[in-house]
C-alpha cells in the first residue's frame, strides 16, 4: 500500500502565541507534583476498582439484579479507566518513566483490544492531523457515519442523525469486534497501514490472545461459575457494553465534530493554512470545564484544547492550564469554545443531519 505524503503545517512566527503558553504553563502548573501523585492515585485506584466489581459479578451474580449492577459498573468504569488513565499512559503522560506507561497500557489489552495498535491511529494520525480528511482516522471510521465533507454521501445518510442514537452504544462492541479486524487486516481506507510500514506478527498474536481472554473472564468464567442462564449473563454482558458505550461516546461527539467543526484540507502541495497550535484550537472544543463530576469522568476531554495544546501533560493538570488558554484566546483573538456537554451533544447530532444532505460549498468548514 503506498505511502501518503504527510500534511504540513505553516511554520510559527517568531512571536507565536504557543512559545509564551508553553514558558508560563511550565513555570507555573508543571512544577505542582501533587497533580503528578493525584494522576497515579486515580489511575491505581480505577483499575482496582474495575477488579473489584468483577470479583462482585462472581461473588454475588447469582443475583440477577447484582449481576446486571455489577456489569453495568464494569462498563462505566472500563470507560473511565480508557479515557484518564489509559489514555494519558498511551501519550507518555501518566508516569515519568516510558516503560512505566508503556506497561499500562496493556490495560486496553484486558479490555480485548490492542494498544500498539490504537497508539499509531490515535497519536499518529488523530493528534497529529485532527479533523484533517483522510488523516484522522478516529474521525473517519466507517461509510455508516458521514461527518467529513469530502466522504461518499449515500442516500441512507439523511438519516444518520436518527439511526446514530442506535448505533452509538454498541461503540465498544464494535471497536474490539470489527474496527481492530478492520485496522489489521482491511484495504480500503487503513490509513494505519499506509502510515506503518508492516505490522508487527506479534501484535496480531497479542490481538487475537487479548480478545480470547476478555471473553474468557469476562462471559464465559460468570457464564461457568454462575447459577444463572447463559442468556441472562450475555444480557449482562451486552448491557455492560451498551451503558459503557453511551458513556464514552459522549467524550467521542463533544470534541470535534459539532455543526460549526472545521475539517482543514491541503493545497496541492500538501500545506495545511495554520500553524499546528493554531490548527489544534481551530477543530478542538472543551465542554462542561467547570463540572467536578464531568472532570472526574472525562479526564483530558472535558479541557480537551488543553489536551490537544499539552497531550504529553496528565490530564489533572488541565483544568489549570484551560484558563491560561482562554486568557490567550481573548489576547490574541484566538478560537476557543467550551459548553456544556447537553449543547455539545445535540450539535453533533444536528451536524449529522447537515451532513446528511449535500452541502452548500460555503458551509463546509474549510479553512
Amino acid at each position: 500500500m503506498e505511502k501518503l505524503k504527510r500534511p504540513v503545517y505553516l511554520k510559527p512566527g517568531t512571536d507565536d502565541f504557543f512559545k509564551m503558553l508553553q514558558r508560563e504553563v511550565r513555570e507555573t502548573v508543571l512544577k505542582n507534583s501533587f497533580l503528578y501523585r493525584l494522576n497515579i492515585i486515580k489511575s491505581i485506584g480505577l483499575l482496582v476498582l474495575f477488579f473489584l466489581f468483577y470479583t462482585c459479578i462472581l461473588l454475588f451474580g447469582k443475583s440477577t439484579p447484582l449481576l446486571y449492577s455489577f456489569y453495568i459498573l464494569c462498563g462505566i468504569n472500563m470507560i473511565v479507566l480508557f479515557i484518564n488513565a489509559f489514555h494519558d499512559a498511551a501519550h507518555g503522560a501518566l508516569f515519568k518513566k516510558p516503560k512505566h506507561n508503556e506497561w499500562f497500557t496493556y490495560a486496553l489489552e484486558l479490555f480485548g483490544s490492542n494498544h500498539w495498535l490504537w497508539i499509531r491511529r490515535h497519536v499518529g494520525l488523530h493528534h497529529a492531523y485532527p479533523n484533517v480528511p483522510d488523516w484522522d482516522i478516529d474521525i473517519k471510521q466507517s461509510d455508516i457515519i458521514r461527518i467529513f465533507p469530502n466522504s461518499p454521501l449515500f442516500n441512507y445518510h439523511k438519516y444518520q442523525h436518527i439511526y446514530m442514537w442506535f448505533i452509538y452504544p454498541l461503540y465498544s462492541l464494535n471497536w474490539i469486534y470489527i474496527r481492530d479486524f478492520k485496522d489489521f487486516f482491511g484495504k480500503k481506507d487503513n490509513y494505519v497501514k499506509k502510515v506503518v510500514d508492516q505490522i508487527p506478527k506479534k501484535e496480531i498474536y497479542k490481538l487475537f490472545a487479548a480478545k480470547v481472554f476478555n471473553l474468557i473472564y469476562l462471559l464465559f468464567i460468570p457464564m461457568l461459575v454462575l447459577n444463572q442462564p447463559w442468556y441472562v449473563v450475555l444480557g449482562a454482558w451486552f448491557a455492560m457494553h451498551l451503558c459503557g458505550s453511551m458513556l464514552g461516546v459522549v467524550a467521542l461527539v463533544s470534541t470535534h465534530v459539532d455543526e460549526d467543526a472545521h475539517f482543514p484540507v491541503t493545497d496541492d502541495e500538501g500545506n495545511l493554512s495554520a500553524s499546528w497550535a493554531l490548527h489544534q484550537m481551530i477543530v478542538t472544543k472543551d465542554f462542561s470545564t467547570d463540572s467536578k463530576l464531568a472532570n472526574f469522568l472525562y479526564g483530558g476531554f472535558t479541557h480537551h484544547v488543553a489536551h490537544h495544546l499539552f497531550p504529553g501533560v496528565g490530564h489533572t493538570y488541565y483544568p489549570y492550564i484551560t484558563p491560561i488558554i482562554r486568557r490567550y484566546a481573548q489576547e490574541y483573538d484566538l478560537p476557543y469554545t467550551s459548553y456544556p456537554f447537553y449543547h455539545a451533544v445535540r450539535s453533533h447530532f444536528r451536524m449529522l443531519k447537515n451532513k446528511g444532505v449535500k452541502e452548500n460549498i460555503l458551509m463546509t468548514g474549510e479553512i
